[in-house]
């Protein structure tokens, strides 16, 4: 076993909050939004059969493929169909992802976009009709699945072990985020 990050004791039980050697990608659960990135050393985000960001916007406005609108214009009218936020990705000993970009010219830029379209927002909420208001919530969701990405892309992935008189009494892996928060408190919970 790893060396706990944290360790405390609670209850008469010992509770060891330790770095998630194997954690699973957030990309494979159930999530709102696509993720679809073009990178050339790293496979990020959702499996996709865009050869690149432009045919991913062409689908999305449901154009032809010889369509000669700028990324711009393809951007803006994907806008009008979807929830889309690009995705920046910083790569300089580590990778760590937003979707606001990052004030260094060499070592990062834009890897691709997150969006939802507004079909599927229909569907998901039971709404007849998407909102300004509905559309700002979405965004906001997309970039916190982004956020808890970017844990998963930084390692900022945990578990704990709960013992009693050296004894393993509980475990749980896959918590993303500041360990101190959820993780610790799941684990004080299994001592009862």
């Amino acid at each position: 076993m790893d060396t706990p990050i944290h360790e405390e004791t609670y209850r008469d039980h010992t509770i060891k909050i330790i770095h998630d050697p194997d954690p699973e990608s957030p990309r494979d659960y159930d999530n709102l939004g696509t993720m679809n990135c073009w990178h050339r050393r790293y496979n990020l985000g959702d499996k996709h059969d865009h050869g690149d960001p432009r045919d991913l916007l062409i689908d999305l406005c449901n154009f032809d493929s010889d369509t000669e609108l700028s990324m711009n214009a393809l951007f803006e009218r994907a806008s009008r169909r979807t929830v889309i936020l690009p995705l920046y990705l910083y790569d300089h000993s580590g990778i760590t992802m937003n979707t606001t970009g990052f004030h260094c010219p060499w070592d990062s830029g834009q890897v691709g976009y997150i969006f939802v379209t507004l079909e599927d927002i229909r569907k998901e909420y039971s709404v007849s009709r998407v909102s300004k208001n509905m559309r700002t919530k979405i965004a906001d969701h997309l970039r916190q699945e982004v956020q808890t990405y970017d844990h998963y892309l930084t390692g900022n992935c945990y578990g704990f072990v709960v013992e009693k008189d050296e004894d393993e009494i509980a475990s749980c892996w896959g918590f993303l985020g500041d360990y101190d928060g959820y993780c610790l408190d799941e684990a004080k919970s299994s001592v009862g």
